[in-house]
């Protein structure tokens, strides 16, 4: 197991490194050493300021979080959560690694499993929906997106995120949720519908628990935009150490735009998707040759810093033996993923014969 955590490590590490090196080559010119000759340094000091902030709100996120469920998460617990998340999220398949670490650490703090499963899928939710929410006010002034994405779509496409979740709410308390995912499901792989299922039933659980303090979810969400907004300023703190004008508010409405693709893409952490999509939208703002160069230190600063950080406090708490740890999580979800999916034909098969839906539990 040593061996194998090593080789994912390295085989990141070698990923990294020819990514980088080839944003970079299939950019850089000439042209950008003179802006490259006017770097100010103490600028690298502001993006990592920006950065820290982001990981302070998202620290404080999960305090509040914690708080809704009953719970209590020390400064030490959540540092341990938050950056344990980018070292196993970038050593395992799809990025699944991220949320075992947290569920492994928050049971280490006392934390329940359902319990902490609940806080991970809402945190998640939270950043997703805030970046959604930004995506309409944004795109709506910049000509350079709209051009080729047309305003209205951008909005219809935000409004149906937004609303399948509102659905899913509305519909708790009949079978149409387990009905259409019974339906939507039966082309893929039982493993696939096993996980819708899941997904589901952990949608409805946290939204119950999180349904009992709104106000505290409400302050909750705005930790979540507040540490996001400033994880993305690092970008223009780069742009401002080359001195050169950009829009603050075109930059952000595009850094937000590309995250929430990458909260979408398979690669791990996003690597090469991040890279490039971060070339496509700044080329043109940006001085010619500079935005491979940027879009490193962009990665290496918001991504690959927590990421280091997160490896050293993972190894000291667990060893060289956590990803024998976090597979065993993993077979112990698929298991529950299989008795969540046989819970909901059970249930669906007795409405069916004309039987009642039986009441929500309450959450134990």
């Amino acid at each position: 197991m040593h061996n194998k955590l090593f080789k994912r490590i390295a085989l990141l590490f070698v990923l990294v490194i020819l990514i980088s090196a080839a944003v970079i080559y299939f950019t850089f010119d000439m042209r950008a050493l003179r802006y490259l000759s006017l770097f100010s340094p103490e600028n690298v000091l502001l993006a990592l300021g920006s950065l820290a902030l982001g990981l302070f709100f998202d620290g404080t996120r999960l305090i509040t979080l914690a708080k809704v469920t009953d719970e209590k998460l020390g400064v030490w617990d959540v540092v341990k959560v938050v950056l344990s998340n980018y070292f196993l999220a970038l050593v395992t398949p799809g990025a699944t690694g991220g949320a075992i670490a947290q569920i492994l650490f928050m049971r280490k703090a006392g934390v329940p499993v359902t319990r902490s499963t609940v806080i991970i899928l809402v945190r998640t939710l939270m950043s997703i929906v805030f970046l959604i929410l930004m995506l309409p006010f944004f795109m709506s002034i910049d000509e350079g997106i709209t051009m080729w994405v047309p305003m209205p779509l951008i909005t219809a496409v935000c409004v149906l995120f937004l609303a399948l979740p509102l659905a899913a709410i509305f519909l708790m308390h009949t079978d149409y949720p387990e009905r259409i995912i019974y339906s939507a499901s039966r082309h893929i792989s039982h493993e696939r519908r096993r996980q819708a299922f899941r997904a589901y039933h952990d949608f409805r659980h946290a939204v119950y628990i999180m349904g009992r303090q709104p106000l505290m979810v409400f302050r909750a969400f705005i930790e979540s935009g507040l540490s996001l907004t400033f994880i993305y300023m690092t970008v223009p703190c780069y742009f401002m150490a080359l001195n050169f004008p950009f829009d603050w508010v075109l930059t952000m409405g595009r850094m937000y735009l590309l995250n929430l693709v990458l909260y979408f893409t398979p690669t791990p952490g996003g690597s090469g998707v991040a890279e490039a999509g971060f070339v496509v939208l700044f080329s043109k703002i940006v001085p010619s040759g500079t935005v491979g160069i940027l879009a490193v230190l962009w990665r290496f600063t918001a991504e690959y810093i927590p990421f280091m950080l997160g490896a050293v406090i993972t190894l000291r708490a667990f060893g060289y033996n956590v990803l024998s740890l976090a597979e065993t999580h993993m077979r112990k979800e698929a298991l529950k993923n299989q008795a969540v999916e046989n819970q909901s034909l059970h249930r669906l098969h007795k409405t069916e014969e004309g039987e009642p839906l039986p009441r929500e539990t309450k959450e134990p």
